[in-house]
């Protein structure tokens, strides 16, 4: 089956890419393989010096791949590039920490002869989305080359055109061969894949529904995954919040990737003292972003990336409306050519409405009224997710308390939650395992060995 990629702003196809073969598939693991045979050998200064020129070479490639971002996934312009630098962030980020990551320890009250070791495993398969094609990628694939490790791609199939320019990115930096590659596969080729003796562990970003059926093969093979999955990230308004503040930083989070990202703000929880002025602040925010081209540097918001994404989107809405959610703003498809869906502000919202039980992965914000701060974190955590969560007020010791009670892997007080390389990012509940960036990031894929010297 060919892997086609569509201009999501103009419903124009842009590429079809063949698949590849059984034969380039067995030629790709063989290359990894031997690949990680000499980068293991090598010193952690000179993994750090091909992440710096990897970094470098993203940098000189920046209007490229963001317009190739732009014109598969429909992303603003000005967030595509912004992404490609967080890639050579991360690059350089591993680069300047990664022997210090990786240097043997000696744990406290541990015998003088007794040493940890952080050793690379070997090839780690990415099987990674569509809605961040470089940046989720790159958090995986700088701290595992850095450790010592190849990455094998697997990308979404709308967006083959990424995943060759990622490869490329790593051909033009003279990373050794087999140590960044792609493969054009269908989903039906991973349960081989990952069961091939030559991948020694599986990172994933997804859905939770493919988290569970790759972490079933992984386990399967007994091998290391971590999974970034779905979420439903709730952010709690307290009565003494800065409003203003709330309401500028909710739509911010919620319009991301024109509502299209995985810890974006999806659930607002307002004490009932301040919904009213919440409502009318976030509306505001709302509807003054400007939908429209992606490739135009002033457009905020860009079309979904699928017009099924768009559909299932509209169902959510509308059947939340009809089982008594009210809509303040937003709401109907755009017309015209793309799959654009506009900011939409949805009140009144309760449990068995898909806008309270369901993740929307669009940019659609929903609003829940409780009573208290103590019905906040009820509200909060009755989900089955936990990756994100935020919570506003002008009390940040009272923020940190309330921080605590919340079910997520990551929790901001008056800011929105945004991965960062310095910072572990991952999810608890059905939103994953493992973590991606910072020190856990980088020792997800290595082998932990106690060394002894007599």
């Amino acid at each position: 089956m060919s892997l086609v990629s569509i201009n999501p702003a103009t419903g124009q196809r842009l590429h079809i890419h063949g698949p590849h073969s059984s034969i380039q598939i067995a030629a790709a693991l063989k290359l990894a393989h031997a690949a990680f045979l000499g980068w293991r050998e090598t010193a952690p200064a000179f993994r750090a010096r091909h992440l710096r020129n990897l970094a470098r070479i993203l940098r000189a490639q920046r209007d490229d791949l963001a317009a190739l971002i732009t014109a598969e996934v429909g992303k603003p312009i000005t967030q595509a590039r912004a992404e490609i630098e967080k890639c050579a962030m991360v690059c350089d980020y591993y680069a300047k920490h990664g022997a210090a990551y990786l240097a043997d320890e000696h744990p406290p009250g541990a015998p003088k002869r007794a040493r940890i070791a952080y050793e690379p495993l070997g090839p780690v398969l990415a099987i990674m989305p569509w809605n961040f094609p470089f940046w989720q990628v790159f958090r995986a694939a700088a701290p595992a080359l850095m450790a010592g490790n190849p990455l094998v791609l697997k990308h979404a199939s709308n967006v083959s055109g990424c995943a060759l320019a990622i490869a490329q990115a790593g051909a033009d930096a003279k990373l050794p061969a087999g140590l960044l590659q792609t493969l054009l596969v269908g989903s039906h080729e991973i349960p081989a894949i990952i069961a091939d003796p030559r991948i020694r562990a599986v990172t994933l970003t997804g859905s939770t529904e493919a988290g569970r059926s790759v972490a079933a093969l992984a386990g399967a093979a007994l091998k290391p995954c971590v999974f970034e999955l779905g979420g439903s990230d709730p952010y709690v308004i307290l009565a003494d919040a800065d409003l203003a503040l709330a309401a500028e930083t909710c739509a911010a989070s919620r319009l991301v990737n024109s509502g299209q990202s995985c810890v974006s703000a999806k659930r607002f929880i307002v004490v009932a003292a301040v919904r009213r002025e919440f409502e009318k602040r976030l509306v505001a925010r709302m509807a003054a972003r400007r939908m429209g081209d992606p490739a135009d540097p002033a457009t905020e918001v860009g079309p979904l990336a699928r017009h099924d994404l768009r559909d299932e989107l509209h169902r959510q809405v509308r059947q939340s409306i009809r089982r008594g959610a009210r809509l303040l703003l937003g709401g109907k498809p755009a017309e015209g050519p793309g799959w654009f869906y506009p900011p939409t502000v949805l009140t009144n919202v309760k449990p068995g409405m898909p806008a309270y039980d369901e993740e929307l992965f669009g940019p659609v914000a929903a609003i829940i009224t409780v009573r208290d701060e103590a019905e906040a974190i009820a509200v909060a955590n009755d989900t089955i997710y936990g990756l994100g969560a935020a919570v506003f007020t002008r009390d940040r010791r009272r923020g940190r308390e309330v921080a605590g009670q919340l079910e997520a892997g990551m929790v901001f007080v008056n800011d929105f939650v945004r991965s960062d390389p310095t910072l572990p990012f991952g999810g608890i509940k059905q939103s994953g395992y493992g973590r991606e960036l910072g020190l856990p990031g980088i020792r997800a894929f290595v082998n932990t060995k106690t060394l002894w010297v007599g």
